[in-house]
């Protein structure tokens, strides 16, 4: 077992024939040593009792407290506390530690976390801008009081815009999401066991899985595309208004199943840097671990993105309100996309989205390799291997 990525081998999790709470069996015994003798004739199960001993046995009465009987307190009888090396306990983790380890690990490595997220926000955001202000066409207005097919038409210009003035800093974002993910996910993994990764050792180990990252991110995007527009051509090519509706029902239809597939394959990224597996295997992987547990990480995630969107607003309206001000843009301008923005707009809010992604970036980094990690103890007993890892007391150093 290494440090980080790729604790250990992938287990056999119950998706593989092997139930979920149930013992796995024990190692093998060596060749050489005598095989077990266990009698044929076997007590009836559950009504095998020990030898009594003097005042034990049928009547006699109840141990007294914290000897033999219900521990009452901290004593002999209580489950050991689990061990916690770094920023999560190693045991099966709740929705509030998932949440607060990924906020501990900004914490605890603020230096690396905040040098990765906010060198890979800036270089971001100044690309968004100059792409914004040099190559971006200007807007398509939209008549308000345009009616029929008219209206028809300006809206559909005025989508047609807004997907291609948005195509490059989504795909701009996307990379700095790889990026940041890739290298903070080292880190995090580094902090459960409790040992520090400087900035430069993260980007050695995260760099050789960029392009895998890259890999299965565009294949992700192009099913979710294939999906959606599946579900949207038919009604698109009738035209009617029969077809509006067909449409409709077609999205809503694909939005369902793209929402099923991305919390199905939620944990491929994870697996593939920690466990350095390929694209392909990284994906069942992922879908072995939520497998039986949809609905738990469905929650998390949409908590995780609905802090995600409440610290946007809290950071990023102000910035846009301040922009607007200083830019000399009116409200409606914005509204109805007439608003030609300059310097002064793109620069201040291009500031409180620097700020935005820097908090957020890391934050949603570790929530995601902390519920893989929680997925991998909770069927896989990784919590055994990571405790071995990082020289936690009573626990041997190698496999037996």
């Amino acid at each position: 077992m290494n440090d980080s990525p790729g604790w250990a081998s992938p287990g056999s999790a119950p998706s593989d024939g092997q139930e979920a709470g149930i013992p796995r069996p024990s190692e093998p015994v060596d060749a050489g040593s005598p095989a077990p003798q266990w009698s044929p004739a076997q007590p009836p199960p559950g009504q095998w009792s020990p030898p009594s001993t003097s005042g034990t046995g049928p009547g006699a009465h109840p141990p007294a407290p914290g000897w033999g009987g219900a521990p009452q307190g901290p004593g002999w009888g209580n489950a050991p506390m689990a061990a916690k090396p770094g920023v999560i306990p190693l045991r099966p983790l709740s929705i509030g530690e998932i949440l607060d380890g990924a906020v501990s690990t900004m914490r605890a490595h603020w230096r690396t976390v905040l040098g990765v997220s906010l060198t890979v926000a800036v270089i971001a955001q100044v690309a968004i801008i100059l792409i914004q202000r040099y190559l971006l066409p200007a807007p398509v207005s939209v008549d308000p009081n345009a009616v029929g097919a008219e209206a028809l038409r300006q809206t559909a210009d005025s989508m047609q815009s807004t997907l291609l003035s948005s195509a490059p800093a989504t795909l701009i974002s996307l990379i700095a999401t790889l990026i940041t993910t890739a290298v903070l996910t080292v880190v995090i993994s580094r902090s459960v066991l409790g040992r520090r990764a400087t900035l430069s050792d993260a980007w050695t180990e995260a760099r050789p899985r960029l392009p895998q990252l890259l890999g299965l991110t565009l294949l992700l995007s192009l099913m979710s595309t294939a999906i959606m527009a599946a579900g949207l051509l038919p009604g698109l090519l009738i035209g009617s208004t029969a077809g509006i509706m067909l449409a409709l029902l077609g999205f809503t239809a694909a939005l369902v199943v793209v929402l099923w597939l991305m919390v199905r394959f939620t944990l491929a990224a994870p697996a593939l840097m920690l466990e350095r597996q390929s694209i392909l295997t990284s994906m069942r992987r992922s879908a072995k671990l939520v497998q039986g547990a949809w609905w738990r990480t469905f929650g998390i995630l949409a908590l995780t993105y609905l802090l995600v969107i409440v610290v946007a607003l809290v950071i990023g309206v102000p910035f846009a309100i301040v922009a607007i001000a200083m830019d000399g843009a009116g409200i409606g301008d914005l509204m109805n996309g007439s608003a030609e923005f300059g310097w002064p707009f793109l620069i201040v809010s291009g500031i409180g989205e620097v700020i935005v992604s820097t908090l957020t970036y890391p934050f949603t980094a570790g929530v995601m390799a902390l519920l893989y990690v929680d997925q991998r103890i909770r069927r896989e007993a990784l919590d055994l291997d990571l405790a071995r890892a990082a020289n936690v007391p009573g626990y041997d150093t190698h496999r037996s």
